[in-house]
This record gives structure tokens, C-alpha cells and sequence, in this order.
């Protein structure tokens, strides 16, 4: 696919303003195509898409404060994302949060069901909200990607996060095959990226101990990028990815091979 034609196509990232999120807007813009992005802090939000307007020109990106626990809002960013550009050709449905005690994992036992509820209506239902607010535009051109960002802890034994982030990543896989289940006659695919240990503001300092623990599990010997991540997401958001559904594609250096 040419530049021109990336323009003419739209991909909505959830939680673009840091980390894995703004990686992936980036390189999505770099690719040629037009990003909206969200998340809810608005002081990231607006440096996130001055730093990008910077790069790729104004233009190509619509950026918006969300809370994804507010239905509402989210349908209304993708109303307004349709009434300026087009219905999205990709979702990468990024956003997630993953609460610590004392910068350790919350133990099952200490888990609140208030913040467990909070999770998964971040990181799972969130993303439920997403695709169906994407899903009919797709359906009606009768192509599209949605790429889900899980998470090693979501693949085997979680040994960073707690039970509440576990839990709603292994869900994404879950709603993953439903979608291919569903979608995969109206040349919708459904894929999931799952990071292993990347370095950004979620993970902490790259020389705290839960780090320098994960970084000694990693054959490759490094800690992920941010832009690791996004190049999985750039690849299974291309035209040439088309007869890939329903995948899991870890990215972790090695830690953890299925």
C-alpha cells in the first residue's frame, strides 16, 4: 500500500499519550496514516500530540481526554474521529493500568473488588467499548485490524502483576477470538501483541529490583522498548497481514516462549 493510500485510511490507538500507546501513534504516523489517539490525563494528552504535531505536521492527528471507564465519552471520541476523517481502519486498543502495594504485585488475598473492577473496566471492558464503536465501520468497508496490546501475564504464570491486570489481559484474548469468530467474513482481523518486560513510566526505573529481576529472565539481555512493540503493531495493522488472525505474537526478548 501506497503513502497516499495510508492517508486516506484512520487508526485510533487507546492510551497514545505515553509509553507502548505514543510509540504506536508514532509509528502509525511515520507510516503515513492519520492517528487519533486518547487517554485521560489531559496534561499528557496535550504534550503527547505537541510532540507528535512536531514530527508528522498538525494535520494527521486528533487527540482527545478520555476516561475509558465513561461510555459515553469513549462513543463520543469515536463519533468525532468519524465526523472529521472516517470510521477508523485500525484499533489498537492499548490503554491499561496495573495497580502495585508498595511497588510489588497486589497478592490475591489484598485484592479490592472495587480496584479489580476498576481494572478490568480499564484494560478488558475498555476495549470491549472500543471495538464495538469500531467494529460497524469495519464491517461496512468490510476491512479492518484491531490489535490488542496484552501482556506476558496474560500468557503464562504472572510474576510482576497482580491477579486484577492478569486477569483482564488474558480476557483481551478471549474477546480476540470472539471477534475473529465473528468478523473474520467481513476481512476483520483480531490480533494480540504481548509485551514482556519494556521499559516506560508503567514499569518504573529500568534499576529497580522487579527490572533488574526481569532483565536476569531475558535471554536477549535487555529490557523491551516501547518501540518494539509498536513495530509488532505497525506489522499486524498492514494490508500484508491479512490471512493473520486471531495470533499472539510475544514480544519479550525471550523470557517467555510458548
Amino acid at each position: 500500500m501506497s503513502h497516499a493510500d495510508h492517508q486516506a485510511q484512520v487508526a485510533v490507538v487507546t492510551g497514545g499519550s505515553s509509553g507502548i500507546g505514543l510509540a504506536t501513534a508514532n509509528a502509525l504516523l511515520r507510516a503515513g496514516y492519520r492517528v487519533a489517539f486518547f487517554s485521560h490525563q489531559p496534561d499528557r494528552v496535550i504534550a503527547a500530540s505537541d510532540t507528535l504535531s512536531a514530527r508528522h505536521g498538525r494535520g494527521r492527528i486528533f487527540s482527545q481526554a478520555v476516561d475509558l471507564r465513561e461510555v459515553a465519552a469513549v462513543r463520543g471520541f469515536f463519533a468525532e474521529v468519524e465526523a472529521r476523517w472516517a470510521p477508523p481502519a485500525i484499533l489498537v486498543c492499548n490503554a491499561g493500568y496495573s495497580p502495585k502495594r508498595n511497588g510489588g504485585r497486589v497478592r490475591v488475598e489484598d485484592v479490592d473488588p472495587d480496584e479489580w473492577q476498576d481494572v478490568l473496566s480499564i484494560n478488558l471492558t475498555g476495549a470491549l467499548v472500543c471495538c464495538r464503536c469500531a467494529l460497524p465501520g469495519m464491517v461496512k468497508r468490510r476491512s479492518g485490524r484491531i490489535v490488542f496490546i496484552g501482556s506476558l501475564a496474560g500468557r503464562t504464570i504472572p510474576r510482576i502483576a497482580g491477579a486484577a491486570y492478569a486477569a483482564s489481559k488474558s480476557g483481551l484474548l478471549g474477546l480476540s477470538r470472539s471477534i475473529v469468530s465473528e468478523y473474520a467474513q467481513f476481512g476483520i482481523t483480531a490480533n494480540t501483541v504481548a509485551p514482556g518486560r519494556i521499559a516506560t513510566d508503567m514499569a518504573g526505573p529500568t534499576d529497580s529490583p522487579a527490572n533488574r529481576e526481569a532483565l536476569s529472565r531475558i535471554p536477549i539481555g535487555r529490557l523491551g522498548h516501547a518501540e518494539d512493540i509498536a513495530r509488532a503493531v505497525l506489522f499486524l495493522a498492514a494490508p500484508q497481514a491479512d490471512f493473520i488472525n486471531g495470533a499472539v505474537l510475544d514480544v519479550n526478548g525471550g523470557e517467555f516462549t510458548p
